[in-house]
């Protein structure tokens, strides 16, 4: 990924992480843009656990990831933060979403928490991109599915097919590359 318009985006990835499977993942698109032969974005991470969100307005490109646990709930240390988003002006800023979910054990409310990102960062003024195909995933239903049939960002499987993440993030990098710098 060639970045063609100068130095690379400052991005803000904030995440929340129970049993570090949205950690894990939230490095591995932090080295996936530092380290690619020609780096398109610098990103700088951040855990809601310990920042407030009110840094994210400092950032114009902004990640959020995170995973849904129990049937469509927001992991522990989002739901402690959330209700902050009321108070961030998100206008004009880039947002894409990743989440992380179990399609086998709960397939009725697959990465429902991303739909809850999803709302606020657009109801905030955030231009959202980075849907994601749901051909893959063997689920039943989820709140995350758009109009368009697409995830509205990324959606990881560490519990039943891990092997797919790598190859699903690269895609899904290459993807906002494409919206947030080529396409523009």
């Amino acid at each position: 990924m060639k970045n063609t318009q100068g130095p690379p985006l400052a991005i803000g990835l904030f995440y929340g992480s129970s049993n570090g499977d949205t950690h894990h993942a939230a490095l591995r698109i932090a080295s996936l843009c530092a380290f690619a032969p020609n780096p398109w974005a610098k990103v700088t991470l951040h855990d809601v656990a310990t920042t407030p969100l009110a840094v994210m307005s400092t950032y114009d490109y902004i990640l959020i990831g995170a995973s849904t646990w129990n049937t469509g709930q927001l992991q522990r240390d989002w739901e402690n933060a959330f209700e902050a988003f009321n108070t961030i002006d998100l206008a004009g800023k880039h947002v894409a979403l990743f989440g992380l979910g179990d399609q086998i054990g709960y397939p009725d409310t697959f990465v429902d928490a991303l739909a809850f990102f999803a709302d606020i960062v657009i109801e905030r003024g955030a231009r959202l991109a980075g849907r994601w195909r749901a051909a893959g995933y063997a689920f039943t239903q989820s709140w995350a599915l758009a109009d368009d049939g697409r995830f509205v960002g990324l959606v990881l499987d560490e519990v039943n097919q891990p092997v797919l993440s790598d190859a699903r993030i690269a895609q899904w990098l290459a993807q906002l590359h494409l919206e947030w710098i080529v396409d523009k």
